[in-house]
């Protein structure tokens, strides 16, 4: 098991592993010197989440005790948040979180999941596709400046396992 449910002792560290990702990931798509990372926002909706009982909020550990190397957060069949650290990239760490938000999104009891992307996160994209994921032409915008296009995916859900390629082993 690699996902445990965050706590707000967490905060800080899950915070920083998000701003890092944030920064190397999607620096193009919010410029630092235009739009830095809104820490204090993000810390702040965090709590919330992580307080509140709308929302499952997940930590990513290889070991008990080890230091938190991503994070996920699930409304219902919604997966809304899903960062590694950068030093986790291309470990194949997202892969087996993934396998384990998969489950935790079939048991809403729903047929399918979702999930919304910046539409220049590439990276994100094809590993989104890779696990099975297709884009819906369903547009929104980030409500963080400069407000760039969000694609909503959607991937089938079949006895707590996706139903198309790249499932959830």
């Amino acid at each position: 098991m690699l996902l445990r449910s965050a706590t707000m002792a967490d905060l800080p560290e899950l915070l920083d592993v998000q701003e890092e990702g944030a920064k190397a990931g999607l620096g193009h798509i919010f410029p630092q010197e235009v739009h830095p990372f809104p820490r204090s926002r993000l810390e702040a909706r965090w709590a919330s989440e992580i307080t509140g009982r709308d929302v499952q909020v997940h930590v990513a550990v290889r070991r008990d005790g080890g230091p938190i190397e991503g994070f996920a957060a699930v409304r219902g069949n919604e997966l809304l948040h899903f960062g590694l650290a950068v030093s986790a990239w291309g470990t194949g760490l997202a892969a087996a979180v993934h396998a384990e938000l998969v489950d935790l999104l079939a048991a809403s009891g729903e047929p399918s999941a979702r999930l919304r992307v910046f539409e220049e996160n590439r990276r994100a994209r094809r590993f989104y596709e890779k696990m099975g994921w297709m884009a819906t032409e369903e547009r929104s915008r980030s409500t963080f400046p400069p407000y760039p296009v969000l694609i909503e995916y959607e991937m089938e859900l079949t006895d707590g396992r996706a139903s198309a390629g790249g499932t959830s082993s």
